[in-house]
């Protein structure tokens, strides 16, 4: 996934709440840039990070800034955008890019299932069960190489475990794909001190037959695009 005009790179003066920041440009300008990342984005918020925008000029949007990235010490990256992986895991489903399940020829994005809920995809085959795969944007790291997700709570992230699980229970397959935006992790576990109902949303759903694969990306200026499994150690 390319990102669509050049990013710019600036400062973060600050985030003003979960959708609004302020960055300071590299051409001394300031100006507002929306985050969309609905999260606590705890350890890239802080003044000073730096930070990289979108600029664009579509008259249907609020802002001409979008926050898509933050430079990390040692050449690292991490992706803010929470709508990214979508688009990034799209892209590898539809190139048959994760082994698990490259055996399906049919990709369709946000199909409406369970309690007024939509799947962000469902795969399907002839001779195959349908898979309804959701996708988690990870950008948590506090120790070590660890990515963790979530980053706060969230009882729409239990809420989609329960209902993949009601769709194994109807004879599918539902898989929760975890997408690591950081380049400085090399496994992933849950953050259950953040948040225990969703951990114990995730293991109601592992004794259900969810299953569960993470994939990290490589991230630049340029896009984010899929690389190899990491470990999961829920």
């Amino acid at each position: 996934m390319r990102f669509e005009t050049p990013l710019l790179r600036g400062r973060l003066v600050r985030r003003w709440n979960r959708f609004l920041s302020e960055v300071a440009l590299s051409d001394g300008t300031t100006v507002r840039a929306h985050c969309p990342n609905p999260g606590a984005m705890l350890g890239l918020t802080a003044p000073g990070t730096a930070v990289w925008v979108e600029p664009n000029d579509d008259p249907r949007r609020k802002l001409a800034y979008g926050w898509r990235l933050v430079e990390l010490p040692g050449g690292h990256w991490a992706g803010i955008d929470t709508a990214v992986p979508n688009r990034v895991a799209g892209e590898a489903l539809r190139a048959g890019a994760i082994p698990e399940l490259a055996a399906y020829p049919s990709v369709r994005p946000e199909v409406k299932y369970g309690r007024q809920s939509r799947v962000d995809f469902l795969l399907s085959g002839p001779g195959l069960p349908d898979a309804y795969v959701e996708v988690k944007n990870v950008h948590l790291r506090r120790t070590g190489d660890w990515a963790e997700f979530p980053d706060c709570v969230t009882a729409r992230g239990a809420r989609h475990l329960d209902e993949l699980g009601d769709m194994v229970a109807q004879g599918h397959r539902a898989v929760m794909l975890y997408l690591v935006q950081r380049t400085d992790c090399a496994r992933f576990r849950l953050a259950r001190d953040l948040d225990p109902a969703y951990g114990a949303a995730f293991d109601r759903a592992r004794a259900r037959g969810v299953e569960a694969i993470c994939r990290d990306t490589a991230i630049s200026p340029a896009g984010v695009r899929l690389r190899g499994a990491l470990p999961l150690c829920p």
